[in-house]
């Protein structure tokens, strides 16, 4: 059975064949929930309760574990939507919220995983400059300034969002009705360069300046192989969960806008373009499930980091 957009306030002239995600989305959403909230909130109390004094890393982490604990307080409300078949039972105002946080949340974590990137490669690459800015207090500074612009450039959310009754079913737009979707789509361009180009490449030029500069040899040869082992993987399977979560989801998504917006590509492929776009939302949310494995392997780092300055 085919289903219109959930977007559109009116109907649409594709008929998109997205039963799949009544049932991808709330299943994936339910199982990320559950794991995402134990294994942040275990994370939380850790960082808050175990964990003294508390150093530069550990204050993005815990940033990081927050927004990571906020997103997935916002899936049980989307995964309920999508298994009513985009019948949303609540009230508007909590419809632009939950998609309010979905998105702060997702941007905060992404920001919070660049800064313990660039903390990393600011230690490896140029520890003399590490001791100047690697300071609790600058770690402060960068967190409140995140969460402060996080939740300014996406509060114009809460005025795109809204909700509209479709065939005896109330839908939650993730996006903008017909009138302001335009500007809707601007705004998700200016966003998406911002807050994920940016740090995306940044991200990329860090990791891999790190790994050129760890594969030269700085240590004796004896413990050259083990270091870079350590190092190295560490480097690159944070790039390779980034990339997995993230990059899919902003493509497509894009993609998406993009063939609405000018609405003149052939009905198979805008088909073929949503259905790519909602099976990508899962990567994106599976990292608050993965964030918390990545603490351990930066807290490994940093003992792996401080041997080489002892030697």
């Amino acid at each position: 059975m085919g289903d219109t957009s959930e977007e559109e306030n009116s109907p649409y002239r594709c008929i998109f064949e997205e039963d799949f995600k009544y049932i991808l989305l709330p299943v994936a959403y339910s199982i990320v929930f559950v794991l995402g909230f134990i294994l942040n909130a275990i994370a939380l109390y850790i960082f808050i309760f175990q964990i003294r004094p508390w150093k530069v890393v550990t204050i993005f982490m815990f940033n990081l574990a927050l927004s990571d604990l906020l997103y997935v307080l916002s899936l049980p409300l989307l995964a309920y939507y999508y298994s009513k078949a985009n019948d949303w039972p609540f009230s508007e105002p909590l419809c632009k919220i939950v998609r309010f946080l979905f998105y702060t949340s997702l941007y905060c974590s992404i920001l919070f995983l660049l800064c313990i990137s660039f903390y990393r490669f600011l230690a490896v690459c140029y520890p003399i400059r590490f001791l100047q800015w690697g300071q609790i207090r600058y770690a402060r500074i960068a967190s409140i300034t995140i969460w402060v612009a996080i939740v300014s450039i996406q509060s114009p959310i809460l005025y795109f969002v809204s909700t509209s009754h479709i065939d005896n079913s109330t839908i939650c737009h993730d996006t903008a009705n017909v009138d302001l979707y335009d500007q809707f789509v601007v705004y998700n361009t200016v966003t998406m360069v911002l807050l994920f180009c940016v740090p995306f490449a940044i991200l990329l030029i860090c990791n891999c300046f790190m790994i050129y500069v760890l594969v030269t040899p700085a240590v004796p040869a004896s413990q050259v192989s083990k270091f870079k082992r350590k190092s190295v993987k560490m480097i690159i399977t944070v790039l390779v969960v980034f990339i997995t979560c993230f990059l899919p989801f902003h493509i497509t998504r894009t993609l998406y806008y993009y063939f609405r917006k000018v609405d003149t590509a052939p009905c198979p492929t805008l088909d073929a373009v949503n259905a790519a776009y909602k099976s990508t939302r899962p990567l994106a949310s599976l990292n608050s499930c993965i964030d918390p494995v990545l603490y351990f392997l930066v807290w490994r780092f940093r003992l792996v980091v401080r041997n080489r300055r002892r030697n």
